[in-house]
Formats: C-alpha cells, sequence, structure tokens
C-alpha cells in the first residue's frame, strides 16, 4: 500500500518539545553577566527554538545587589552568595562568569558535586584548575562548557572537537588577545611607543587598569592551553607553556619588520613535532601579506592546519559583552540539548575521550625550530658584511642581511633574517655576539612565523 512520504514523517514534527525550561543560576553579573542576560531577553524565541526549549534565568549572585536589581528586574532571584547559586535545587546548569581561580574553583565543584552542569567563559581557572574539574564532572556525569573562555565571538572549540573531528591536527595559531593586538596595531598605524599605545588601550577601556595578564602573555597562555588540549588530545598544561608578552618590544622593532615586509603579533602557538609539541606565546614576525598580519585593533584570527581539511582561518571579536555572552549561550544551548543522552555519549570535555588522551611531552624553548629575525646595532653601517659572516660562521643559517632605514638619532642596524634554526643555536650565538667589535648594543632577536605549512 502506497504512503506519503511527507504524512509518514509528521509524527516526528508534531511531538511537543520539552515543556520544562533549563534552570540557569549565574555566578557574576559584571560586563560578561549582564550581556549574556540582555541577549537572552533579547533573542527569546530564537534561542528556544534552537535549544528546543526556554532557557530561564532562576537566580543570580552578585557583590552589588542593587545594580544586579537594576539588570535582571523582578522574577529572578538575587543573591550575595556564590554557593547559593552552586548548590541550588531548582538550578540545572550554573554559568560562572565572576572570574578568578581561588574562589571560583570551590563555586564550580560545589555545583559539579551537586548534579549542576557548568557553563564558565574563566580561561584561567579552567588552564589551572582544569584537570580536576574536568575529572569531577566525569565522576558527576555533567558537562563542562567553556566556548566563552576563548576568542570568545569564534567558536574554536567548537570548531577543534567537532567541526574537525576527522582530522589529526597539525598546529593551531592566533592572535587571542584583543588588548596586545590593539597596543601593537597602535604602535604600527600611529608609530606609538609602548606605553602611549597602552595609555590609549586604556583609555578605551580595552586594557584594565593593571594589564599584566595581558602585556605579559598569560592570559594567551591560559587560552592556548586549551587550544592544545583540543587539538592534541593533550592534558591541560599551562605550566608548560613558554610566554614571552610584548612589554620589552621596542617602536624601533616594529618599524624594522615592516622595512623587511613583516608584521609583528604576540602569537599563540601549538604545534604538534615528531618528538613532542610546542606550546609557546611570543611577539613574532609574521609576513605582511599573510591574512593573519592583518588581523588588527583588538580583534582576534586563528589558524587551524589539519591533516584532511587542510588551514582553516577564524576571525571576530575577542572579547566584550555581547561577543561573549553569544559563546556563553550556545554553550547553554547545547546543555539544554543534552536531556536523554548518555554522559559517554556527549562531545568529550576535551574533544578525546578521556581512555584516548596522551600526556604528549612538551618540547623546551631551546628546541623550537624556527626562522628569527635580528636586530644588531653597529658602529657603522658597513660593518654589515661582517656581522652577516659572523652569522654564519656559527651555523645560522642567514636568508637576508640588510641596513635598517635611516631615523634620527639612530645608531646605524643591521637586520637580519635566518631559515629555520632551532632556539639553542640562536641564543648561543647572539651571546657571543655581543662581544664582537663591530656590535655597538644589544641584540634584539625574535622569531618569526611564516604559517604556511
Amino acid at each position: 500500500m502506497y504512503r506519503d512520504p511527507v504524512q509518514s514523517l509528521q509524527p516526528l514534527y508534531s511531538r511537543p518539545a520539552p515543556t520544562r525550561p533549563l534552570r540557569v543560576g549565574m555566578i557574576g553579573i559584571g560586563t560578561v553577566g549582564a550581556g549574556t542576560f540582555r541577549v537572552l531577553a533579547r533573542n527569546r524565541a530564537d534561542i528556544a527554538g534552537r535549544a528546543g526549549r526556554e532557557i530561564e534565568m532562576v537566580i543570580v549572585s552578585a557583590r552589588n545587589l542593587s545594580r544586579a536589581a537594576g539588570i535582571v528586574g523582578k522574577g529572578v532571584e538575587l543573591t550575595d552568595d556564590p554557593l547559593r547559586v552552586a548548590t541550588h535545587p531548582d538550578v540545572d546548569v550554573v554559568v560562572e562568569v565572576a572570574g578568578g581561580t581561588g574562589p571560583a574553583r570551590d563555586w564550580v565543584l560545589a555545583a559539579i558535586a551537586h548534579g549542576k552542569h557548568v557553563v564558565t567563559a574563566n580561561k584561567a581557572l579552567l588552564a589551572l584548575h582544569g584537570a580536576e574539574i574536568f575529572a569531577s564532572a566525569r565522576q558527576h556525569g555533567v558537562a563542562v562548557a567553556y566556548e566563552g573562555a576563548v576568542a570568545v565571538s569564534i567558536p574554536i572549540i567548537k570548531a577543534l572537537r567537532e567541526g574537525l573531528t576527522a582530522n589529526r591536527i597539525e598546529w593551531v595559531a592566533g592572535i587571542i588577545n584583543g588588548t596586545t593586538n590593539f597596543i601593537l596595531s597602535k604602535m604600527r598605524d600611529e608609530g606609538l611607543d609602548f606605553a602611549a599605545a597602552l595609555a590609549q588601550a586604556q583609555a578605551l577601556g580595552y586594557a584594565e587598569a593593571d594589564p599584566s595578564f595581558d602585556i605579559e602573555g598569560i592570559d594567551a597562555a591560559h587560552k592556548l592551553t586549551l587550544l592544545a588540549a583540543n587539538a592534541f588530545g593533550m592534558p591541560v598544561r599551562f605550566a608548560d607553556v613558554q610566554v614571552e608578552g610584548i612589554t620589552s618590544l621596542q617602536g624601533l622593532d616594529v618599524a624594522c619588520a615592516e622595512q623587511l615586509g613583516f608584521r609583528i603579533k604576540l602569537l599563540g602557538v601549538a604545534r604538534r613535532q615528531a618528538d613532542g609539541v610546542e606550546l609557546r606565546v611570543q611577539p613574532a614576525l609574521v609576513p605582511a601579506t599573510h591574512l593573519m598580519a592583518h588581523v588588527n585593533g583588538s580583534m582576534n584570527g586563528i589558524m587551524v592546519k589539519a591533516d584532511a581539511a587542510g588551514v582553516t582561518m577564524y576571525y571576530g571579536a575577542g572579547a566584550g559583552s555581547e561577543p561573549t555572552a553569544s559563546a556563553v549561550i550556545a554553550d547553554l544551548v547545547d546543555v539544554a540539548r543534552l536531556d536523554g543522552t548518555h554522559a559517554a555519549q556527549r562531545v568529550p570535555h576535551l574533544g578525546f575521550h578521556v581512555h584516548a588522551m596522551s600526556a604528549l611531552p612538551v618540547l623546551p624553548r631551546a628546541a623550537v625550530c624556527t626562522p628569527h629575525y635580528l636586530r644588531v646595532p653597529v658602529h657603522a653601517a658597513k660593518q654589515i658584511k661582517a656581522v652577516a659572516a659572523w652569522l654564519a660562521g656559527q651555523h645560522v643559517p642567514v636568508r637576508q642581511v640588510r641596513p635598517a632605514a635611516e631615523r634620527p638619532g639612530m645608531s646605524p642596524q643591521v637586520l637580519v633574517l635566518t631559515d629555520a634554526v632551532v632556539q639553542a643555536t640562536v641564543d648561543l650565538a647572539v651571546r657571543t655576539l655581543q662581544a664582537h667589535p663591530a656590535v655597538a648594543g644589544a641584540v634584539t632577536t625574535l622569531r618569526v612565523e611564516e604559517l604556511a605549512d
């Protein structure tokens, strides 16, 4: 008997959606928390349509209750006790957007122990305590979601552990701190020195009064830790990341990089090698024609090299109230879809099931092999050949050597680009080069990242 295929599918479309909303408790209602509340309210119908049910804010903890009341209005319980949110009997998922690593760890672990799923944008918390938090979540059969912790508007965690799941990831590299990218863009575009560019970033709210986590590379290292774990199936290894910020970067080097056809960016790089994984954050020269060189201002950009997909690139806002809220709510929608799903069938916290993860060794700084940029101050411009010859004698493969463009009040400078060479060789050459009679001051070195293969 003929059966209309449309009619045969009709029961699938007529099933009632779950009537009980996903009940949310939120710890913190500062910039990110307020943005999350606004976007949830503004896009309520679309979010429910994607989640399959309503997402309802039940309780919020805040230090300033009167300010919080002005944001959430009526119908949401307020408390100044985060643990009340973490243990609330009517909460299914706890959103932690208060930040910090001490009390936040206790709140998250308490929520997990009480059977709550957790959504967090706290990259420092997971970089430092992720192993403990994920283990506890597995034990209690709950999810920990954290898309908002890395390059907020860019769904890079989902891309690594879902969209690229068929691939062996070879490397991940990116601009993952908007504050430092803003500073470097200002140094290049306006010729500002570091201090002036930082002051401008602080005036515009891109940098905190104490910007050390950003400018010293720590924030980027927190994020790189999570990217590497999802890319390679390795544990969270923040302590092993080699971190160098931009505090000592001179405007002269920004200008000299431009002269050579490069731009300086603070990059986080996780690269799989035959004998281990590189985990490093440092300012590096990127070819001026490369897409990554054109990620400017406070924007973020991340590239992934995979064996099947090849190179993919992801671009978007790396900070901000509603961009972060976008990622937090995407995680809430994923949690809302988990009803009836056994824990073993969910997307693993770090992309790989725990039995398949491997404690890959992290290469020491001395073993990392990349091209390098050197700026060598000399007593006279004619000594350029002496510097090039001496470096070649130290087994440094010189690709290009040329004088820096003259600038008022600047002594002669020799600019050198090398081919790929291990850091140990460069370090030894620079130490001995300092004693060369032609050299008139400290030698500056930076890595070059061509991000091509």
